[in-house]
């Protein structure tokens, strides 16, 4: 028997069934003993089975077959087993929305906007999502057989073998502004990499300040945290935990690569574990400014040990904490700024807002039409209106195309396609624009604007 060293702190996302026909009790009696950390609901040595003991603990500790051990660490590494699709529903049939480039789709020539029509000869027409991929997905080395209507209006069938795949766990984009956005799905073993890339990328770019999303992130191994914590100049403590030995500070593993002070971080109550650790670590240490709502407040640290069978018990060993005020286990992490719905709207608006702090704020449109026109008054007639002088923004992404008409001493602001049902957008106005005599405003201005 050997122990493991994984310390995840991974939130459960999905259940699986607990198997005990031939799991070696005695030994997952003993590692209870000796390392779990928490309240235990009964009497563990008269348990008779595997699932008696598990029930006498908290949710996060479990048992797997060495099976649904692979499957579970193919979850926290972000790879699956498949043909490597994104995909949609669509009235002909599944949509595929996205192909993973290192999947046998992609090798097989499909694209995004093929939309596949049967499944292993069954219609895929009026098939749910879910549906369709119980069927997709499968055992490694096995094969489906799907029948695509192709972009070019051709219909072809491919049988395809399942391999594994791996899900893009960061995503970069650089946002109006030379902000830079880095998304982080999962703490896996390459997390720190990943993101430290994205820094480097952004930055080549013209990023000079970012955002660091960790919205849904429901964690992974503690490990990746210590270093992503590394990457914020503030963070010198990455946490404190107490085992069954004694109390312990953990310090950030100090990366070469580093977010500004000025960096905001977002989550949500599905950012936990390896995330939280991450936000109690900014907060306490003042490293970075935190968006969203309370984080989802699971403090607990798990280790798995592989026992005698090839079987493994995932255990509570540690509870977890902020490196000074922040309790997290059945808490959460509370955000600087709180919001609702997507934090990047706020985010993405205040750090605008940052690199224009000698403009006006005006008041804010809310729940405007798609088919929404701007009218912007002005107390002379304006004269002169120089490209780039009104700007309208998607905030979380780009500024938008907008035609701008003087009329004597207004400006209509048009957007030359409707906005996003449900997104949010900002309006600027720079002190560029000049009226009658060459006089231009004193000072710029902005507003907020939301889309019913």
């Amino acid at each position: 028997m050997r122990k493991v060293q994984l310390f995840l702190a991974l939130l459960f996302l999905f259940l699986l069934p607990v198997t005990t026909s031939a799991a070696p009790l005695s030994e997952i009696k003993a590692y209870v003993e000796d390392y779990y950390v928490g309240e235990i609901n009964g009497n563990v040595q008269e348990a008779k089975t595997v699932e008696q003991v598990i029930d006498m603990l908290d949710p996060y500790s479990t048992y797997y077959t060495a099976e649904q051990f692979k499957a579970f660490m193919n979850a926290v590494n972000m790879t699956s087993v498949g043909i490597g699709i994104v995909i949609d529903q669509h009235e002909k049939g599944i949509l595929i929305t996205d192909v993973i480039e290192n999947g046998s789709a992609f090798a097989e020539g499909i694209v995004s906007g093929d939309i596949i029509t049967h499944i292993n000869g069954k219609s895929a027409a009026g098939m749910t999502t879910s549906n369709a991929s119980a069927l997709i997905l499968g055992k490694e080395d096995t094969t489906v057989t799907l029948t695509f209507l192709q972009v070019s209006g051709q219909s072809v069938t491919k049988t395809i073998v399942r391999k594994p795949f791996s899900l893009p766990n960061a995503t970069t984009k650089l946002l109006y502004g030379k902000i830079g956005y880095i998304s982080l799905a999962s703490f896996s073993t390459d997390a720190a990499t990943l993101v430290k890339n994205g820094i480097r990328d952004l930055t080549k770019k013209g990023a000079t300040s970012f955002i660091f999303d960790l919205q849904n992130n429901g964690g992974g191994y503690v490990e990746a945290a210590e270093e992503v914590i590394g990457l914020f100049p503030h963070a010198k403590v990455a946490y404190t935990y107490e085992d069954t030995s004694g109390k312990y500070t953990i310090y950030a593993k100090r990366q070469s690569v580093q977010f500004p002070a000025n960096t905001r971080v977002l989550i949500n109550g599905y950012s936990a574990s390896a995330s939280e650790m991450t936000a109690a670590a900014l907060v306490d240490q003042q490293a970075a400014i935190l968006y969203g709502e309370k984080s989802y407040g699971k403090g607990t640290m798990q280790t798995f040990y592989e026992l005698s069978d090839g079987s493994y018990l995932k255990l509570t060993m540690a509870r977890f904490a902020g490196p000074t005020t922040t309790t997290i286990n059945e808490i959460g992490v509370q955000p600087h700024i709180a919001t609702t719905g997507d934090a990047i709207y706020q985010a993405h608006a205040d750090a605008i807002a940052a690199q224009y702090a000698n403009y006006k704020e005006l008041p804010s449109l809310l729940q405007v039409p798609t088919t929404k026109t701007f009218t912007i008054n002005f107390k002379g007639v304006v004269d002169t209106v120089p490209e780039g002088a009104i700007e309208l923004v998607k905030l979380g992404g780009e500024a938008v195309a907008t035609s701008v008409e003087k009329q004597g001493a207004k400006l209509v602001v048009k957007p030359t396609q409707p906005l996003a049902t449900g997104e949010q957008y900002m309006l600027l106005i720079h002190p560029t624009i000049k009226g009658q005599g060459n006089n231009t405003l004193k000072k710029g201005s902005y507003l907020y604007i939301t889309v019913k």
